[in-house]
């Protein structure tokens, strides 16, 4: 697809505006509190929206844009639906712990509460292994965006990189949680009229609103269904319980955003627009999606349906406004892991490395360095896509996989009733986890809900027997721990 002059000008004025924020939200940072959790005065409204924006990534555009050509309205149940549903169900609980953690132990990154709660050993595996996995994770969204840009515009492979990248590279240093959540705030608004435009362009293709319902009547039968093999009613369930994790911190920069809430009560209302966004807004962002088989019938690859919808709906300038929503969402997630990595780098690993680090009057120039080369070694591994081949796939595998098994430790660590679940359950919980995880590579599952669900079931099965059959002794930190989240 070759792009008109204005769709250049749309996606340069997008760019421009993401290091303006940068350069504004500089101005905030006086310390590394300020730089990794806005200073604890991040208002509700922009909370839930970095929260909700924070989900998405190119993926949605590719990978999901191929599910919803194939198998129709489920995409949205096991989706859209099980993330909305469990933020909404623990608005109450889980954000207002996080923010009571801050308050109590001035914490800036998720893991820091974890040497207190468990052990330094405990907190430095979770940690190691997290900034490990999320390394490989964000080089493949960088080169995840380039290749979509590559096939929907004919942007090359190394400046879709350097573009998106690079940008983030420079806003993020500079201007840490503030400048990610205010060009998350930006990301949403150019998303938001993107995906109304589609929306609407698709609606006015067919019968207007009549078509919201009628579509369905042409589409196959399966497509309208709420579960549709392989995503059936158990593989929903599966993707609720790694959801509920992930959404309420077990994916650390969603953590971040209730840690930066100002009081108990913002955190909850953050939670609650951002549970509610995810209910409505992939009703919309979705329907062309859904329409695609319609308007472009037989495809081979449906992953390529997103972007031919682009190329064959919008006319000039439209479509650099969909392409910049394109880069919007993948910048959106990768700074939002970045920024959250960082913190656990200069909070929990570099301390521990050596003491120097503990030294608070430097604490904000190692915030900046940490995140530059965490960054940079991102990109690095985007340009090296084509080395890693399949690996590379497999690594983001993994982190998603693995994501359950290291957050099971972390949230559950927060819950009164698993306080006798001490160092020996969490480190097993993750091991154990791995191997499971290993096993459901290694043989051929009939259901995918098993091979998606057993390294999260397995990892809350052990640590609840190491819990609560070989209890640990509760030490007085735990019960000053268990003190602050009880507000005590």
């Amino acid at each position: 697809m070759e792009l008109n002059n204005i769709d250049y000008i749309v996606i340069a004025i997008f760019f421009l505006s993401m290091l303006l924020i940068g350069v504004y939200a500089y101005l905030k940072n006086q310390s590394s509190e300020d730089f990794f959790v806005a200073g604890g005065h991040l208002p509700w409204w922009l909370s839930g929206i970095s929260h909700h924006v924070s989900g998405y990534s190119g993926a949605v555009f590719v990978a999901y844009a191929a599910l919803a050509y194939t198998y129709g309205f489920s995409l949205y149940v096991w989706w859209a639906f099980t993330i909305g549903s469990a933020v909404i169900a623990s608005a109450k609980i889980f954000p207002v712990y996080w923010v009571r953690l801050r308050k109590k132990f001035q914490i800036q990154s998720p893991l820091e509460y974890l040497a207190i709660r468990y052990n330094v050993l405990t907190q430095q595996l979770i940690a190691w292994v997290g900034v490990t996995l999320k390394l490989f994770d964000v080089g493949a969204k960088w080169a995840a965006i380039a290749i979509l840009l590559n096939v929907t515009t004919g942007i090359s492979f190394t400046y879709g990189i350097l573009i998106s990248g690079g940008v983030s590279l420079i806003y993020i240093t500079i201007g840490g949680l503030w400048a990610v959540i205010l060009t998350d705030l930006a990301q949403f608004v150019v998303q938001l009229v993107a995906g109304i435009t589609m929306f609407v362009v698709v609606l006015n293709r067919f019968e207007g609103w009549d078509s919201v319902f009628g579509i369905w009547n042409e589409l196959p039968s399966e497509n309208s269904q709420l579960f549709n093999d392989p995503y059936t009613v158990g593989f929903a369930l599966v993707f609720l319980l790694i959801n509920f994790l992930s959404y309420n911190g077990g994916s650390w920069p969603l953590a971040t955003r209730y840690i930066s809430s100002n009081t108990e009560r913002e955190a909850s209302k953050a939670a609650y627009l951002s549970g509610i966004l995810y209910l409505i807004w992939p009703l919309i962002l979705f329907f062309p999606m859904w329409a695609a088989p319609l308007i472009l019938p037989g495809l081979e690859d449906p992953s390529e349906s997103y972007g031919l919808l682009i190329q064959k709906l919008l006319p000039d300038g439209l479509i650099g406004l969909v392409i910049a929503s394109l880069f919007a969402n993948t910048m959106s997630m990768t700074s939002s892991d970045v920024n959250t990595i960082s913190a656990v780098i200069t909070r929990d690993i570099l301390p521990v490395v050596s003491n120097k680090f503990k030294n608070k009057g430097t604490s904000l120039f190692t915030a900046r360095i940490t995140t530059f080369v965490f960054t940079s070694l991102t990109i690095v591994i985007a340009f090296q896509y084509e080395y890693f081949g399949g690996v590379l796939g497999l690594i983001v595998t993994w982190f998603g996989a693995l994501l359950g098994p290291i957050a099971v430790p972390l949230l559950f660590g927060l819950i009164p009733i698993f306080k006798t679940c001490g160092p020996r359950a969490a480190i097993s919980s993750v091991l154990a986890g791995l191997v499971a995880f290993t096993i459901t590579k290694l043989t051929s599952m009939d259901s995918m809900a098993l091979e998606v669900g057993l390294p999260v079931m397995v990892s809350m099965l052990v640590f609840c027997i190491f819990g609560w059959v070989l209890k640990e002794p509760v030490s007085k930190e735990m019960n000053d721990l268990e003190a602050a989240i009880a507000n005590r």
